[in-house]
């Protein structure tokens, strides 16, 4: 089979959507080396260096107005180019295919993140609102079938799109195999230098923003005067300003935030921790949630939504909003060697349920539906 992917986060971005894009291409172009694999992406001069793509064809704008309207080429001039590329199946991995894929010659498959611009457009810039409404809602209209992260996402996609249940197929994300992997006393002191990391901390990782609800972690642990270290890892916006101000106005010292980590630093900063922390009042999965597991870490994260698919029967589950429950959940795990250890053996367990075989065959059978 020939399969194209729409591969421009698998390059250009280090965060969720990247991190799935990658995953998804490593995944199928190991258990399934037999296809020949397109990345269709829009630039030549990627941000992130792909070990192990070599193998696939790399395909990207060769014209001028290619080169200078690049955007335009992979959202609306792209489908001559799967013709010409034979290809079988074209899966757009973020939300969108191209509006002018050729039906039926190309048959398409879309993943749907999660449909949160819809479900809180106040989150959202009016203008990006519009095109991320705009390239949902044609992706799941002209998609031959429908891959959803979660089954909260699956029901987005019927309540805020009128699609069918039918054409939907919920296939949970995997994480980078390397979460699974115990990172060894020397790996682990080399951390500990390179990002000064205290004895003791908790995590939080995921862009420093709103909806992920950072504040509440920090307002926690001064509210019931938590002495331990907080390590925050993601990308600030605007409200970290926020976050800032509060820990300055209450004098909080042990709140440290890393910034650009690359990817191969994140599991040994997850398994040296005490526990994760996630109060995101929306998501389509949650990735960290399952990155930690995976790395035999504690979780507290929200409670409803898609979080307990995520999360397991394991994980501590808190009312976001609530920063005296969250206190109270760290300090139970802090106190209590015994719920820490069965938390941890319980959560890898159910980490042990979304590894690359088990995704990427569930992929593949989406694919087999369509081809």
């Amino acid at each position: 089979m020939r399969i194209g992917f729409d591969a421009k986060r698998a390059f250009f971005n280090f965060s969720g959507l990247g991190n799935y894009s990658r995953n998804t291409i490593r995944y199928l172009g190991n258990l399934y080396p037999e296809n020949d694999y397109h990345l269709y992406i829009p630039k030549l001069k990627t941000r992130i260096v792909n070990g192990g793509f070599e193998k696939h064809t790399l395909v990207y704008p060769e014209s001028w107005m290619g080169k200078k309207f690049s955007s335009f080429w992979r959202s609306y001039w792209l489908g001559k180019k799967l013709v010409e590329d034979k290809i079988d199946l074209y899966h757009g991995l973020s939300n969108e295919i191209p509006f002018d894929l050729p039906r039926p010659e190309v048959k398409s498959v879309v993943t749907i993140h999660d449909l949160i611009f819809m479900r809180f457009p106040e989150w959202y810039k009016p203008i990006d609102r519009r095109i991320y409404i705009k390239k949902a809602r044609h992706a799941c209209n002209n998609s031959d079938r429908i891959i959803a992260v979660s089954e909260q996402t699956g029901a987005d996609i019927q309540e805020f799109l009128g699609i069918s249940g039918d054409k939907i197929d919920i296939v949970y994300q995997g994480c980078n195999p390397s979460f699974y992997s115990p990172v060894n006393d020397s790996e682990k002191e080399k951390l500990n230098r390179k990002y000064s990391l205290p004895a003791n901390y908790l995590l939080y990782v995921g862009t420093i923003e709103a909806r992920k609800n950072l504040l509440k972690i920090v307002e926690a642990l001064h509210s019931d005067s938590i002495d331990i270290s907080l390590i925050v890892i993601g990308r600030p916006t605007p409200y970290l300003d926020k976050v800032k101000e509060y820990i300055a106005r209450h004098s909080m010292k042990n709140i440290s935030f890393l910034r650009d980590v690359p990817n191969e630093d994140l599991p040994g900063l997850y398994q040296m921790a005490e526990m994760f922390i996630y109060p995101s009042l929306f998501e389509g999965f949650g990735i960290p949630i399952l990155e930690a597991l995976a790395s035999k870490t504690p979780v507290i994260t929200t409670n409803g939504g898609c979080f307990p698919e995520a999360g397991g029967k394991s994980s501590s589950y808190i009312d976001p909003g609530n920063p005296e429950e969250i206190a109270a959940e760290i300090r139970k795990i802090l106190d209590d060697g015994t719920l820490k250890e069965t938390m941890t053996t319980a959560g890898y367990a159910h980490a042990l349920k979304f590894t690359e075989d088990i995704v990427g065959k569930n992929i593949m059978q989406v694919y087999r539906k369509i081809v």
